[in-house]
């Protein structure tokens, strides 16, 4: 008989609602329709667009390696990257253009394409053992990290005022996403391997209806996110292994004024059997989160490395909530930093219009081989964290806790060895 796990059962819903799109059993090779290892752009494009028109299959890419620019799904589409087969994509902004609708850190923006980039399409896939290699280095889009401060800060601002998306100039240096499928439904991505990431490396935005699985990838870049869901709904990520440049995966639902409007959570996940590194949050719920992040399930992964397992941030300019987070049976064998870390003052702190709130977060059969801190809860005295639950947890940590206006409670806790009944013991 299965243990019967309060929250838990909930994943069995999340389990039917999501199926992998299924596709017709015809190949179009890129090397049918023009492809050439030295410029495979147009001849990928042409088998894109035929299998489209024919109803649907895969467009192989055999093996070799393959330089590109931006590939652009349409639906009942499979791009299936072979093993020994590597996409090369080209390092020139300018085969980038013309601009697409896409999301920058949370606010929507007219912006270069992402590398791999379907929107608004139906039963898309991403398949095969081979890799994807996005050229990302401190000579090419890396540098843009340090060049970008005024102009994100200029888009965030026509977000504020309301200025439409038609109108927003997202200046040269925004970094877009490694692969993003926007406002599409039924996705896979599976078995591939991403490398030298510009940025963002999985990116769903308004998605519904995704799987990634088997997925490998390593790519050391500034904030260079592994997978990023961003207001999506129904999602599994099973069996993936991650060494990102920033976080692990991280659940987000816009930012400020668009997340407002949009107004689109990011809910019904299951994280599974993964194996994640570093950087920073092994898993992350924001910070840009002001449409909300709820029904989170992870259980049976591995975290070696990050600053933190479980990683909740906001603050009162991005708000939001999270709400039902459950991690069961995760094994942390090393964080650089807290356990957990659930922060509203991230950033801006308490300065601004919006108030956020965690509530019912539950850590269940989590061990620990070493921390500098078990815990680090910040909320905000008119705004406390809220039933957040450890049971069956062991850690083994440098330092002591930290709790601010947080409800918490223990049962089967151990620190140090130590059993842990109430709040001050940890601090």
């Amino acid at each position: 008989m299965t243990e019967h796990v309060p929250g838990w059962p909930d994943v069995d819903r999340i389990l039917a609602d999501v199926r992998p799109p299924v596709f017709p059993a015809v190949d179009f090779p890129i090397t049918s329709h023009g492809a050439v290892e030295d410029d495979a752009t147009a001849g990928i494009a042409a088998a894109v667009e035929a299998c489209s028109a024919s109803g649907g299959g895969r467009v192989v890419v055999p093996p070799g390696t393959w330089h590109t620019g931006p590939i652009h799904l349409r639906s009942h589409v499979d791009l299936h990257v072979s093993e020994g087969a590597t996409l090369r994509f080209s390092t020139d902004p300018a085969d980038y253009l013309p601009v697409v609708e896409t999301r920058y850190e949370g606010v929507e923006v007219l912006n270069y394409s992402p590398m791999i980039y379907a929107n608004g399409c139906t039963d898309i896939a991403i398949t095969g053992t081979g890799t994807l290699d996005g050229q990302g280095s401190w000579d090419t889009w890396w540098q843009w990290f340090h060049e970008c401060d005024e102009e994100f800060k200029r888009l965030r601002e026509q977000s504020w005022y309301g200025v439409p998306l038609a109108d927003r100039d997202a200046g040269q240096r925004l970094r877009s996403s490694f692969v993003q499928p926007y406002n599409c439904t039924n996705v896979l991505i599976e078995g591939v391997t991403l490398v030298r990431s510009p940025f963002w490396q999985l990116h769903p935005v308004l998605c519904r209806n995704v799987t990634i699985r088997d997925v490998v990838i390593d790519s050391q870049g500034p904030n260079n996110d592994g997978i990023d869901l961003e207001s999506c709904r129904s999602v599994v990520v099973s069996r993936c292994v991650i060494d990102a440049g920033d976080d692990c995966i991280a659940l987000k639902s816009g930012r400020e004024a668009d997340g407002l409007r949009v107004d689109v959570p990011t809910e019904d996940v299951l994280i599974e059997d993964c194996e994640l590194r570093v950087k920073y949050g092994a898993i992350t719920l924001g910070s840009d989160l002001t449409g909300g992040i709820r029904n989170v399930y992870v259980r049976n992964c591995r975290i070696d490395g990050p600053y933190f397992a479980l990683y909740i941030k906001t603050n009162a300019v991005r708000g939001g909530f999270v709400e039902n987070v459950y991690l069961r049976d995760v094994a942390v064998a090393k964080v650089l930093k807290e356990v957990v870390q659930c922060n509203f003052y991230r950033g801006e702190g308490e300065a601004g219009p919006l108030t956020p709130y965690v509530r019912n977060v539950e850590l269940r059969g989590v061990r620990v081989k070493q921390a500098r801190n078990a815990l680090l809860l910040r909320g905000y005295r008119h705004s406390r964290i809220e039933d957040f639950r450890l049971l069956d947890c062991d850690f083994t940590v440098d330092q002591p806790s930290t709790v601010q206006h947080a409800a918490l409670s223990f049962d089967n806790v151990t620190v140090n060895g130590n059993p842990i009944k109430d709040v001050h013991q940890v601090r």
